[in-house]
């Protein structure tokens, strides 16, 4: 609460960005709050109470917090310490938790009726290492496939099967062993410059249009520039839009992925709806956006995984390509939705890196097939990963 000092009328208020905070400072542009129950502190904007960004506190009791000019103390009750923090160095991200785990892609045709399979293409999207994962090793069971490039530079391998006999069951498999990390970017605001400062060649690709997006349809042109406004720091403009599409939006798999205008003006998607919609916002103001898709853990480290997911990334200026999830961010606590922004667990095996169509991939991600068949076969596809957890010492 921001109080008026003569009289102590309350001026502003937020809501704190979790349930138990104990800390407050301000360093001339940020207030910093550290929160007892989640030991973080929460580098939050004066202007509108949002969480830009989430620190882990040095000690398990993070109750005051101070700033001298150039640093942040924090004073914590369980170790009775004093620590001074930076409040802001050249680490773009850091990494934690690391999961080594081996990820299984199945892609599984079978056949049915009376005559055949007579062409079949699978097309794998192959991960590649990213700040927060590294490919340790790729298999692909049957042998003989080849890779092809799309173009959004996504690497695929494509198998190809003919004349295939009715009762028969087939299945393209890629086996990938990784590392992933849990990752957190540290975004300030201030730093991210303009959209001038976007590689020409990056926006050229990530702002075009395309038929899931409808970017110059007189809706979206509209209301990306009603939740945009007059704001022009590349960030807040993502993060307007962040926020317009996780109040509007209601998640439900109703089936089928529809125009970004349609799925807005009805208020409900799925995360692929939600992903079509924020890239729309955001291209439609000239912000690159693109998206990624995954293989996901479900609970346990050894887990089987038929939904997958999706979700947009933008390219900010001097950080480069940012998660940011509406879908997942639609949460009431300010730190629960910045958890969403610039932030990524270690449950995510990350395939697909696209910008919309593609020649191989189509709309979709992880994999995509297309087949021809005698008139009176019938087909069944399957798609799902399996996670399994790699203990040290394994073959």
């Amino acid at each position: 609460m921001k109080l008026d000092l003569s009289d102590g009328t309350a001026v502003q208020i937020f809501p704190s960005p979790a349930a138990d905070p104990q800390g407050l400072t301000f360093d001339g542009t940020y207030l910093w709050c550290s929160d007892r129950i989640l030991d973080e502190v929460h580098m939050i904007d004066p202007q509108n109470g949002e969480v830009i960004m989430i620190l882990k506190s040095p000690g398990a009791y993070p109750r005051g917090l101070a700033w001298d000019g150039r640093h942040l103390w924090n004073v914590d009750y369980q170790t009775d310490s004093l620590y001074q923090l930076i409040r802001q160095d050249q680490e773009p991200y850091r990494l934690e938790n690391t999961r080594h785990a081996r990820i299984t892609l199945t892609h599984e045709v079978k056949i049915y009726g009376q005559g055949q399979l007579l062409d079949l293409n699978v097309h794998i999207a192959i991960p590649e290492d990213l700040p927060q994962q590294k490919i340790m090793n790729i298999a692909f069971d049957p042998k003989l496939y080849s890779t092809v490039s799309d173009r959004w530079n996504q690497a695929i391998a494509h198998f190809r099967y003919q004349d295939i006999a009715s009762e028969a069951t087939i299945r393209s498999i890629m086996t990938v062993e990784a590392e992933v990390s849990e990752i957190r970017y540290f975004i300030f605001p201030d730093r991210c410059g303009t959209l001038k400062d976007i590689p020409r060649d990056i926006k050229r690709l990530y702002t075009a249009d395309g038929s899931k997006y409808l970017t110059t349809d007189p809706y979206i042109q509209e209301l990306a520039g009603k939740i945009v406004g007059d704001e022009t720091n590349p960030y807040w403009m993502a993060r307007k839009i962040f926020d317009h599409v996780r109040n509007v939006m209601e998640y439900k798999m109703e089936g089928g992925w529809n125009v970004a205008p349609m799925v807005l003006k009805r208020g409900t998607g799925s995360c692929s709806e939600y992903t079509f919609s924020f890239i729309a916002l955001c291209r439609a103001v000239g912000i690159p956006a693109r998206y990624v898709g995954a293989i996901v853990v479900r609970g346990d480290d050894a887990s089987l995984d038929r939904a997958f997911h999706r979700w947009p990334e933008v390219y900010l200026p001097h950080y480069g390509w940012v998660t940011i999830d509406p879908q997942g961010g639609d949460k009431e606590l300010p730190r629960d939705r910045a958890m969403y922004i610039g932030h990524l667990s270690n449950r995510f095996l990350i395939t697909t890196q696209g910008g919309g169509d593609s020649e191989y991939l189509g709309w979709y991600y992880n994999v995509f097939s297309h087949y021809q068949t005698d008139p009176k076969v019938e087909i069944n596809v399957e798609e799902f990963g399996e996670w399994e957890p790699v203990i040290s010492g394994d073959n």
